[in-house]
């Protein structure tokens, strides 16, 4: 990994067609200008980890029964005024009690 200090107005080169600028700094907050081909993504990376976790979300999917089992559980507990505890199972939709 590279380490460079920059100033506001100063830049560096990637190769012969990527420059980065700093525009300006204020307190912790740098703000880049990239030029690059645009054949050249540019991403935030807290937006690909976002994006993996999103699909490693939708690909662990459940059943839909299960889903209503489980929200079942979670209405009955709040209808009772308590919070379903971690080792009870939830209750049916279909448990009536007295």
């Amino acid at each position: 990994m590279l380490i460079l200090q920059r100033k506001a107005g100063e830049s560096l080169m990637i190769g012969d067609d990527i420059t980065i600028q700093v525009i300006s700094v204020d307190g912790t907050r740098v703000r880049l200008a990239i030029s690059a081909p645009d054949n050249v993504p540019i991403l935030r990376t807290e937006l690909i980890t976002a994006t993996a976790a999103n699909r490693d979300s939708a690909m662990e999917e459940a059943a839909p029964a299960e889903l209503l089992d489980l929200l079942g559980g979670v209405l009955d507990h709040k209808r009772e005024g308590r919070a379903p505890s971690k080792t009870e199972p939830p209750a049916s939709p279909e448990r009536k009690e007295d």
